[in-house]
């Protein structure tokens, strides 16, 4: 089993504003605003993960432009172009009783009880934001014969039967050959 990161990407830098170091920012939270809310951020350099403050951001068009606490100029603010942004872990509030954040959804293994016959489908990949419901993007890893993808609906106590944080898996209702 791979360890996990204690840092979660939330965003990215997605280029820079104006000359005095201010940068673009794309949020991945919800809602969008809830980067914001955290401290400090981790980016994530092609030389290192680097720990910075935010000292002023603003809604701007359709997204957001910040500032990095000590970055004054343009040049430096391009170098962080195109990093991502992340948090850590435990920066994350807890949630209630049955519920889960998609991040700690990724890696886990899936197994079918379709039919009264155990079967492993593979691992979650991502989780697919559909409007109705989310969806599981669950592959067969390398152990596996069957790698294909499979899409399986995130609808708790219909689909999916049990998460289990600990065991690092998923109980599903699913057809294995669907």
């Amino acid at each position: 089993m791979k360890k996990r990161s204690n840092l979660i990407s939330v965003g990215k830098i997605t280029g820079v504003y104006g000359v005095k170091g201010w940068v673009k920012v794309r949020s991945d939270t919800d809602p969008d605003s809830k980067i914001f809310e955290y401290s400090p951020w981790w980016l994530k350099t092609k030389h290192g993960v680097k720990q910075v403050e935010i000292d002023d951001f603003r809604a701007q068009g359709a997204g957001f432009i910040a500032h990095i606490a000590g970055i004054d100029d343009r040049d430096e603010a391009q170098s962080l172009s195109q990093v991502a942004i992340a948090i850590e872990r435990s920066s994350l509030p807890e949630l209630p009783e049955g519920e889960f954040y998609w991040i700690q959804l990724h890696d886990l293994r899936v197994v079918t009880v379709f039919n009264n016959t155990e079967r492993d489908l593979g691992i979650v990949s991502k989780v697919i934001e559909t409007g109705a419901n989310d969806v599981l993007s669950v592959a067969g890893d390398t152990q596996s014969i069957d790698t294909r993808e499979r899409l399986i609906p995130y609808v708790p106590g219909q689909y999916v039967l049990n998460v289990d944080l600990e065991k690092q898996m998923i109980t599903v209702d699913w057809d294995p050959d669907f």
